[in-house]
């Protein structure tokens, strides 16, 4: 990480110790949220479907060869 970066941080760290306005506060603390958003919730439903098949097949014994993988998802390797 930069020293800017870092100068920057002291500086908003600085900043936020002495904030007393409710509203800027509350403004930070909705983008703060917004910005930590899990990527689980970004994702489609039908993505979120096919991760917990894969979960539950790799739990369940049904691999398949890393061959068969590469042949399925290769125009997007």
């Amino acid at each position: 990480m930069g020293t800017q970066v870092v100068d920057k941080k002291i500086e908003l760290i600085q900043w936020l110790s002495t904030l007393e306005d409710r509203t800027i506060i509350e403004k930070l603390m909705k983008f703060k949220q917004e910005e930590t958003k899990d990527w689980w919730d970004t994702i489609s439903k039908e993505e979120q479907e096919s991760i917990e098949k894969g979960i539950s097949d790799a739990d369940n014994g049904k691999m398949k060869p890393q061959s068969s993988a590469r042949k399925l998802y290769e125009k997007w390797l």
